[in-house]
């Protein structure tokens, strides 16, 4: 299939495609005469593989990694483990950064709402960045 064929099986556009493709992705199984990528069946699997793994957080240069050298028949089960392990580790720690950010801004939002009517906007800003300098201690 050519490679507007291809995005349309894909749900990706050529463009995307062709991204792929310099990125080292994704290659055609060749080209015709008049220079038109030819893929087969095989690249909507790898572009289904590269669209759930970003979406999983994957940087294009660990998809890289993780791909098959020759289409997607011979998987490294040890590598690919360890890169689901590594990846599994940094969301773990991206959650709980995110957690303790939104622990900050319902503190910050807290304090605001709470502000008493008898203290300055000035005297306020200072109350919550106490609060906060002791949310870090």
């Amino acid at each position: 299939m050519k490679i507007g064929e291809l995005a349309t099986a894909a749900g990706v556009s050529p463009s995307r495609i062709r991204f792929y493709e310099t990125a080292g992705l994704l290659a055609p199984d060749e080209r015709t005469g008049s220079g038109y990528r030819v893929y087969g069946e095989v690249a909507v699997k790898a572009l289904e593989i590269i669209k759930q793994a970003q979406l999983a957080g994957f940087t294009l240069a660990e998809i890289k990694a993780l791909l098959p050298a020759e289409g997607l028949g011979e998987w490294n089960r040890d590598a690919m483990l360890a890169a689901l392990r590594r990846k599994h580790v940094a969301i773990e720690e991206m959650q709980r950064k995110l957690s303790q950010s939104k622990r900050k801004v319902r503190a910050v939002i807290d304090d605001i709402e709470a502000k008493p009517a008898d203290v300055t906007c000035a005297e306020n800003a200072d109350l919550i960045m106490a609060h906060l300098n002791s949310l870090l201690a």
